[in-house]
Order: structure tokens, then sequence, then C-alpha cells
């Protein structure tokens, strides 16, 4: 008769470590959504803080006088 019990407790125990791996299966997942997401917006802003960058250099050497040659 233990080794009913015995049987059941390892039939709860992977009972229990299913349900968790599921949890912690999505949290994995909303966490990686999340990281993208984030990844994604900050490289976008990089992106456009480079083309402003390069716009004011233009425009800065589009203000400066053409050198003189002789």
């Amino acid at each position: 008769m233990a080794f009913v019990l015995i049987a059941v407790l390892v039939a709860a125990g992977f009972l229990l470590l299913a349900l968790v791996l599921v949890r912690v299966g999505r949290a994995l997942r909303t966490y990686r959504r999340t990281v993208s997401m984030v990844s994604t917006n900050t490289q976008d802003r990089a992106g456009l803080l480079r083309a402003r960058t390069a716009a004011v250099r233009v425009a800065i050497n589009q203000r400066r006088p053409a050198p003189k040659t002789q």
C-alpha cells in the first residue's frame, strides 16, 4: 500500500512541476516581448539622434564660407 502513496506523491510532484514550468514560461515570454519592444524603441531613438546630428553637421558646413583657393 505504501507504493500507491509514493506513486500519488510523485504524480502530484510532477503536476506541480508542470504548473510551475508553465507559469515561468509565460513570465519569460512576457519578459522577452518587453525586452524586444524596449530594444526596438531604443534603436529607433538612437537612429533619429544620429540623423539629427548629421543634419546639424550638414547645416553647419553649409553656413561656413567656402575656402579661398589661390
